[in-house]
């Protein structure tokens, strides 16, 4: 059960099974609570593979994050584990801040990249989008605008790094193209990479309800505002601390929602779901 973010008497029933999931896409920051259980999701008959954060900044701009050296430890183990293709690291979202600029970036992005090496096969980019969320939560801090040349000597300077560490880069819903500086648009959700995962060729269209720049094909997300405790500053999925630390003290682990319950008032709707693997020719 989903709740709809903008209405909460609104519920969307999913049906979460292996014939009707194609594949799961985990975004995470720290997957370590959930190494232990990937074999009971394997023993259930799903796919899946990871989208892993792992920047550069300090608690300063990552209050909770734990430290780096253990979640590079995890993002290494993970990799053994699933294999380097199925967990992609993520460097995003790029800022500049005083204390965050073009050579910090290239110092630590080469740090992480030659840790990470041999490990993944692909590094994500984006750059910060300031929306209000954003805005208020870096009210203390002195964020500098990205420019579009920012972003081509940035993006010049990590691709090159990466490729150096047998890694492609690709960017996350950016508007400037930025090919020629070596980082190609991108899938988060992508039908090439999961087609190779479940061994099938899928037969899905760009997500609709994402933007233009978003390369993503059609997905359902499970996931629910104001849930994750890192507090990273540059969060637009949390809108305060009070309202994560009330709803991670309302999860119920024998409750379809990700956290809170059923009152009895709301609307379910069942969200209908098909698998789009390709399993014959089509007739027509």
């Amino acid at each position: 059960m989903v709740r709809n973010p903008f209405n909460a008497k609104q519920i969307s029933k999913i049906e979460l099974s292996p014939d009707k999931v194609d594949c799961i896409v985990f975004w995470t920051k720290n997957p370590q609570s959930l190494l232990p259980k990937l074999q009971e999701i394997d023993n259930l008959g799903f796919k899946y593979y990871f989208q892993f954060t792992l920047t550069s900044y300090d608690t300063t701009l990552e209050q909770k994050v734990p430290p780096k050296k253990l979640l590079i430890n995890t993002f290494k183990k993970l990799s053994e584990r699933v294999g380097q293709d199925k967990v992609i690291w993520r460097y995003d979202p790029i800022l500049l801040t005083d204390n965050v600029n073009f050579e910090y970036h290239a110092k630590w992005f080469k740090f992480i990249a030659e840790e990470l090496h041999g490990h993944t096969k692909k590094c994500v980019i984006s750059f910060i989008d300031m929306y209000k969320k954003c805005e208020r939560n870096l009210k203390d801090i002195r964020v500098s605008q990205v420019s579009n040349q920012d972003k081509k000597i940035l993006s010049k300077e990590l691709s090159s790094i990466a490729l150096e560490n047998e890694m492609v880069m690709e960017s996350c819903a950016e508007t400037l193209l930025l090919s020629s500086y070596g980082v190609c648009p991108g899938k988060c959700i992508d039908d090439e990479l999961i087609s190779k995962i479940i061994g099938q060729q899928l037969h899905v269209n760009k997500d609709k309800s994402q933007r233009h720049e978003c390369g993503c094909v059609t997905s359902i997300d499970i996931g629910a505002y104001n849930t994750c405790r890192h507090e990273c500053k540059y969060c637009y999925a949390n809108f305060s601390s009070k309202s994560v630390e009330n709803n991670c003290a309302n999860h119920n682990d024998n409750s379809p929602l990700l956290t809170g319950n059923l009152a009895g008032d709301e609307k379910i709707t069942e969200k209908k779901m098909v698998s789009f693997r390709k399993r014959q020719q089509s007739l027509f």
